[in-house]
């Protein structure tokens, strides 16, 4: 059958698309409180807010996916129906905003398309935005994101000045916040300038990876949201 860290929901993706069991994982080891705002600045195929929000509305992952085990001569689909039928007596409306951006806009609607599968558009809001134009409600919240590693040749340079650039506008923008990144290259993360401690480690696509979070002072200079 299909690999189990595939939701059902994930057929549009990026580039260098994220498990959703990491994300997840990136999720619940970022000390995220499911009813606190979550933003993801570079959201690409929309895995993190959208894993987010099924973790805020209590929806079982894969809750909408056929099983291999489903086909055997001792499955009692009777059984199975009642377990899932008492799942999704518990799905809860969302709590707090969640939401996703990236500057591409293929991968924006890449992501509204999964968010549609999952059955959570409405409670994620997806973006084209650049970084620096990410909106960050005044109070605490939490911003994970998988920023690209920068592991071929010649990348590391420009995505310097992209770790450079959102580790400016969180400090300025997002005070009080807490961050959780993927990271595979501490001379990119230290770009950030953002003081940051190790929580696990993992592959992601065959990449060796860190995920790290860390804690935006309070009491910055926040930019005045733009009136539309």
């Amino acid at each position: 059958g299909q690999l189990l860290h595939r939701r059902g929901y994930r057929q549009a993706t990026g580039k260098a698309p994220l498990r959703e069991t990491l994300a997840a994982a990136m999720l619940i080891g970022s000390g995220w409180d499911s009813t606190a705002t979550l933003i993801d600045p570079l959201c690409g195929s929309g895995t993190i807010p959208i894993e987010a929000a099924l973790m805020a509305r209590r929806i079982p992952p894969g809750m909408n996916r056929a099983f291999a085990f489903q086909n055997w001569p001792s499955y009692e689909s009777a059984e199975w129906e009642s377990l899932v039928g008492k799942s999704r007596d518990e799905i809860c409306p969302a709590g707090g905003l969640i939401a996703g951006s990236d500057r591409d806009a293929g991968a924006v609607d890449s992501a509204r398309a999964n968010a549609e599968r999952a059955g959570v558009s409405e409670n994620v809001v997806l973006e084209v935005r650049a970084i620096s134009d990410v909106d960050f409600p005044v109070g605490n919240g939490s911003v994970v994101t998988n920023p690209p590693y920068g592991v071929r040749v010649g990348e590391r340079g420009p995505l310097r000045n992209l770790y450079a650039q959102l580790g400016k506008t969180l400090r300025s923008q997002a005070p009080g916040y807490t961050i959780g990144l993927l990271s595979a290259d501490t001379m990119l993360e230290s770009a950030l300038d953002i003081p940051l401690a190790e929580v696990f480690r993992a592959r992601n696509g065959g990449i060796p990876v860190r995920f790290l979070t860390g804690h935006l002072e309070s009491g910055l200079g926040r930019r005045e949201p733009e009136t539309r």
